[in-house]
């Protein structure tokens, strides 16, 4: 279902205030180590949830952080009212998701990587493909 433009409006000032929310807060949340980026944050109808994808990056298991967003949902959501109450009427529920697209996409780049790696050993010129025969055929009258 396409998103209205007060919709789209909302969740990009939500993506980008709560982006700001985990730059600052962050590292007490989750610890240092990992990095975690708003990629998409989608509005219900009446703008009531917001449904926020994460992308996290530099750790195994990513649900951890997910689990520790999910901890501290109300903290997180206190902060982003400070920010956001003057801009709209009231602050939305916030439901976390894990934004796999990107990792996806790395996994795909990987797979057509060694596709076209092995693809160009198997590629040899007509020279070398007659040269290689003549080889295996002066082989075999040698035996």
């Amino acid at each position: 279902m396409e998103q209205t433009k007060k919709q789209r409006q909302v969740g990009s000032l939500i993506q980008f205030e709560f982006s700001t929310i985990l730059q600052m807060e962050g590292a007490f949340i989750y610890g240092v180590e990992p990095l975690v980026t708003v990629t998409n944050v989608k509005m219900s109808a009446d703008l009531g949830i917001a449904y926020i994808y994460v992308s996290v990056y530099n750790v195994p298991y990513k649900q951890e952080v997910v689990k520790e967003l999910w901890e501290n949902l109300s903290y997180l959501r206190g902060l982003l009212g400070k920010r956001i109450r003057k801009q709209v009427r009231r602050i939305p529920i916030i439901k976390f998701y894990i934004d796999d697209t990107l990792d996806e996409g790395e996994h795909i780049d990987k797979l057509f990587t060694q596709l076209n790696s092995k693809k160009n050993t198997k590629n040899r010129s007509m020279k070398e493909a007659m040269d290689a025969k003549k080889a295996l055929e002066n082989k075999d009258e040698e035996e």
